[in-house]
């Protein structure tokens, strides 16, 4: 069966990089937990405040928050006076807030304490070096996939893509790749709840399409991806797996399609990609 978005959905890569919060989605997830002893309501709520910021909107005001997140305004002025009280946002103007500086330290410390980014970043630059192209290493969160170590040679999308970024798992080369290699019972509780939004007319449209690409992209240890999540744009990536043969993450190569044919992706870049994959993978435990 076919599931598609519903009105009022972009269909531009833009909007999957920078993937707001819905309306009413934190709050009705955070309802989930009601009775649950030791779920902290509080700093949920916090979190949820602070992934509401993005870079397209990096200034909002109590109510635009309140949008963002399904919170009521006094919660999240009470979370906004907390991270403002110790320095992780703050207000210019006494009704515009924005996350500052000290958040970084949440960041810097996941990727210095996290071996697949520290070791992966060094191959990146490397391998886009060679092919003049570039590179990312992603995992897979949820239904998306989130970059850890990203080297960008030209601009490809029209999203600013950094570490952090999340995109779509199921029209990205990487996010395949990752699905893939899913237990069976995980793939199947994902293929029953995954929408398929159509970002460009050649976005799969169906989850037993998708279900056959993603078995092809497990016989094959590969797959490719043109312009499903923006026109323009190709990709190719390979798992990356650990010494235990558990796939722990994706690596790709990105271009623009215009001088980028598959063919040539698959001879000229696969054999560098399984290469940096195999090495990045002997630096997992």
């Amino acid at each position: 069966m076919t599931r598609t978005a519903t009105a009022g959905v972009s269909a531009t890569a833009a909007s999957a990089a920078e993937k707001p919060l819905a309306p009413l989605l934190p709050g009705v997830a955070l309802n989930a937990y009601n009775g649950d002893p030791n779920f902290m309501t509080s700093l949920a709520r916090g979190l949820c405040v602070i992934q509401a910021f993005t870079p397209k909107t990096p200034q909002m005001t109590i109510s635009q928050l309140s949008l963002r997140t399904g919170l009521s305004r006094a919660a999240v002025r009470r979370c906004l006076y907390t991270l403002t009280k110790l320095g992780f946002a703050g207000s210019d103007d006494g009704q515009r807030y924005s996350l500052r500086p000290r958040i970084l330290t949440l960041s810097n410390t996941y990727t210095a304490s996290n071996s697949l980014s520290q070791s992966a970043q060094p191959i990146l630059d490397r391998m886009s070096a060679q092919l003049h192209e570039s590179s990312s290493v992603v995992t897979l969160d949820g239904d998306d996939i989130v970059y850890i170590a990203r080297t960008t040679v030209t601009r490809v999308m029209s999203a600013d893509l950094h570490i952090g970024s999340r995109l779509p798992a199921f029209c990205t080369s990487m996010g395949r790749v990752l699905l893939a290699y899913l237990p069976p019972d995980q793939l199947e509780a994902y293929l029953a709840r995954v929408v398929l939004h159509p970002y460009t007319n050649r976005t799969v449209n169906s989850v037993e399409k998708l279900r056959m690409l993603l078995r092809s992209t497990r016989r094959a240890g590969y797959t490719t991806c043109d312009q499903e999540l923006e026109m323009g744009l190709r990709s190719i990536a390979v798992p990356v797996q650990a010494p235990s043969g558990r796939v722990v993450a994706a690596i790709n190569v990105s271009g623009q399609a215009q001088r980028m044919p598959l063919t040539e992706m698959q001879t000229n870049f696969l054999p560098y990609l399984r290469a940096a994959a195999t090495e990045l993978g002997m630096f997992l435990r």
